[in-house]
This record gives structure tokens, sequence and C-alpha cells, in this order.
């Protein structure tokens, strides 16, 4: 179980770093079901413009869809079609205290960055809604980078408190962790890439043009050394275009160190655009289409609904009988 939040288009960093996984997951057989949501409810931790939010509803759905899952092999959903993910999540809220929640990592550096003093009580209990999307389809492995195992630990945590307390029912969901690429932001590779960035040059989205992609390459960090050489401490800006360009071509970095030697800093980054060009071209054509056939994308929306009921109302019926609600 993982998702997505529809705050913008998804960027590469999205792409090599989640969805191309999911993908791989949805494409193994290896699960009884893979399930993706379109987590709206989540996004909406800060200030979103509803005609905004509709449109990246859909946009993020057909990213997904542009980029390989399959609405027929997973369930591909819209969070807040679902109530029972806030049923449990109020359940859970009941669980968690909230010292814990003031020492997950994110919240610290989200409240940090919300330059209001009164920051949205969403951005702090988000974590726990998080664990119901998992918890909630009784999932028992869960992708994830780096950045979100603490979250993880806490639906681990209150899927054991929750047994314990109210007898068993959720298993205990494990970390799947794999080679995800660690994309960064053009502009400040101490930063990861993201939707949020305020400067838009920081990220590919995935329908970008080719004189974009090319203009946001041409201008991202790098410093005044020539020559190309993957020093991820000392040179981050020309080590994160070389993670970009192994990303897109499957060349290690020291592949592409001994292809370049012969190119200065300018001429890399040419080819750099070229591989991420190649790379994305198909996608944003396959968006561009999907965009065009909203009643498609309604109709893929609604199926994974009904399909993420079928899981969630029965266990969530469980709750609330352990619970004594019923």
């Amino acid at each position: 179980m993982s998702g997505i939040q529809p705050t913008g288009l998804p960027h590469i960093g999205n792409y090599f770093g989640a969805i191309q996984h999911w993908k791989t997951l949805q494409d193994t057989n290896n699960y009884d079901v893979v399930v993706i949501s379109v987590a709206d409810l989540h996004s909406i931790t800060l200030p979103q413009n509803p005609e905004n939010l509709r449109r990246n509803i859909l946009e993020s759905v057909a990213s997904l869809l542009a980029c390989g899952l399959d609405g027929e092999r997973t369930i591909l959903f819209r969070q807040s079609d679902v109530s029972q993910h806030t049923g449990l999540g109020w359940v859970l809220g009941c669980l968690t205290h909230m010292n814990r929640l003031e020492h997950l990592p994110q919240w610290k550096e989200k409240a940090a960055r919300n330059s209001s003093t009164e920051v949205p009580l969403g951005l702090f209990t988000y974590p726990v809604l998080q664990a119901a999307d998992i918890l909630l389809y009784k999932a028992t492995e869960v992708p994830v980078g780096d950045d979100q195992l603490k979250h993880l630990e806490l639906a681990r945590h209150l899927a054991k408190l929750f047994n314990n307390t109210y007898g068993p029912l959720f298993p205990i969901p494990r970390p799947l962790i794999g080679e995800f690429k660690r994309i960064k932001s053009l502009r400040n590779p101490a930063s990861k890439m993201s939707k949020s960035d305020k400067d838009s040059k920081g990220r590919i989205e995935l329908a970008d043009s080719p004189d974009e992609i090319r203009d946001k390459i041409r201008k991202a960090f790098s410093d005044c050394t020539s020559n190309i050489t993957y020093e991820p401490t000392a040179r981050p800006g020309v080590a994160n275009l070389i993670e970009l360009h192994s990303a897109c071509t499957g060349l290690t970095p020291d592949e592409i160190c001994e292809q370049s030697l012969h190119l200065d800093t300018l001429g890399y980054k040419n080819i750099v655009a070229d591989a991420v060009i190649e790379r994305l071209s198909p996608i944003r054509e396959k968006i561009k289409r999907l965009m065009n056939d909203p009643s498609h994308l309604n109709n893929t929306i609604k199926s994974g609904c009904q399909r993420a009921k079928e899981i969630a109302g029965p266990t969530y019926e469980v709750v609330r009988q352990k619970l004594g609600c019923i």
C-alpha cells in the first residue's frame, strides 16, 4: 500500500523514487493486490485551491497510468472516496500520544517551514491518517524511503497496540526498501526534488516539454570545475546530474564519467537533457492523451474506489466490533 499527494504534477524524482517501484510490484505478481491512493486528504493539510485540487487529482491518476500502472491489476483510487480511512484514523488517533508525534522528523521540518505561527493540526496528525491508510488494507509490506521509515514505525506501533488492546486484527507491516533513486533539486542539491518547491526550476515534471527540460537542466546548480566527476560531497550539483543521467539510462556513475571525459559541464548538461527527454517523451504523450479523456480517468477512480471499499469496509466493521461500537 502506498500513495501520492495530488499537489501538482508528479516529477521525475517521484517517478524514479516511487512510481517505477510501484509498477515493478504490480508486474511481479508476488502480491495479492497492490493498493495505491491519490491522497487528497493528506494534500489539504495545507490550503489548496479547490479547482486546482480537482485537476491535480486527475493529473495524478493520468500520470500513474502513463507510467505503467494498470487500473485492472492495481487498486488505484481517491483517498477521500473511502470514508473508512478517516474513521480508522480517528480510532488510531485515540491510541496515539502527542509526544510521539512531536518527535517525528517530518513534523519538525514542516512546522519550521510553515511561516505562520498557527500550524495546522492536520500537519501534526497526518502520520496517524497515514497509518490508517496502511492498516485498513491489512498491508504486509509498504514501499518506503528513508524519510518515511519513522512514519511506518508509527503504523507498526499502532498495529501492535491495537492488537494487544482489542485482539488480533492487523498484520505488522514491514518496510519494503528497494534501490530507490534519490533525485535532488536541480537548484539546491542539498534538498530532494519536491512538488512544493517554490522554485519550479528545481524539478522536472513528467509532462514538461523538451524545451522546458533543456532550460531547467541548463540552469541546474553545478560548479566552476569543468570536467565531469562523481563526487557527491565535493560536487553535489554535478553528482545530482550524474544520478539523474544514470536513472534515465541505466549507466553507472563510473561509466558516465568515462564517457564524458571530453565534455565540460555545459556539454554534459546537454547529454543529460537528451537522456531525460528520451525517457519522459512517451510518458508525456500518454499524460496528454489521458487528460483529454477525463471520463476514462473518472471511471478508473470509480472502479478503484469500489474495489478499495471491498477491503476497507469489512476491516473497519471488525474494528468497530472490537471497540464495542456495534
